[in-house]
């Protein structure tokens, strides 16, 4: 979850992360009037990253709207963002900035991310203050975006990611379990002397649809696409 004033480079940041332009970039401060989603990968993990409006004070009834559902998606969020101004003081946030960090929910972990570290001729860096995390970087260039990566990994417990690493919740213990039963049935109806496929493919439809629980990604036609194209079923 990105999150901020306005004009500190949260649409920016989003399209850095995602590597495309997701979300639309001007100096003209409220650009951003509803959240942006998209999903990239961090480190190997799979992260749902969602830019925001510009919180601010305004008289203006759509950016309101625009701005009661960036706090909505906060409330939902895992993680929060939350951009500064790297060209403001290092030490003593902006009273605006300080003051969506106190309204952000308190079990809401965060990490301020000081942008424009090119325009402040600032060095890209991270470290803890008063037991916050900071990290310094330009989503412009993309100088720094190593260091936020690894901060927002080490938030989720990931000490070092890499191909064998994997968070998982309960729910996705249980889609794997029932992932696993089905792909043995499967085993057990093609190993049987006269296979009968369609209840092998059947078995293989059930693990694809347990592990789509968990990553969204592989629709039920794709799968029985790959199947009719390997195997005469029916006939």
């Amino acid at each position: 979850m990105l999150a901020g004033r306005p004009n500190v480079g949260k649409s920016s940041l989003l399209n850095r992360l995602v590597r495309e332009e997701a979300a639309i970039v001007t100096p003209i401060p409220g650009t951003t009037r509803d959240t942006v989603e998209r999903q990239v990968e961090v480190g190997g993990i799979p992260v749902t990253v969602v830019d925001t409006a510009g919180l601010r004070s305004t008289d203006d009834a759509v950016e309101k709207i625009g701005i009661e559902r960036a706090w909505a998606a906060i409330d939902r969020a895992d993680l929060a963002l939350v951009l500064v101004d790297a060209r403001d003081a290092e030490n003593v946030l902006d009273p605006e900035d300080a003051a969506i960090l106190a309204r952000l929910p308190a079990r809401l972990p965060r990490v301020i991310v000081h942008n424009k570290a090119d325009l402040a001729d600032v060095v890209p860096r991270k470290e803890a203050i008063d037991g916050q995390a900071h990290v310094w970087l330009s989503a412009l260039t993309g100088a720094g975006m190593v260091l936020l990566e690894q901060e927002m990994l080490a938030v989720a417990g990931v000490a070092s990611a890499g191909e064998d690493t994997f968070i998982a919740r309960a729910r996705h213990v249980e889609a794997l379990r029932e992932a696993a039963t089905h792909l043995a049935a499967a085993a057990a109806h093609i190993g049987a002397d006269a296979p009968p496929l369609e209840l092998f493919a059947e078995e293989l439809r059930e693990a694809q649809g347990a592990l789509s629980s968990i990553t969204g990604e592989f629709a039920a036609d794709d799968l029985l696409g790959v199947i009719f194209s390997r195997f005469c079923i029916g006939k």
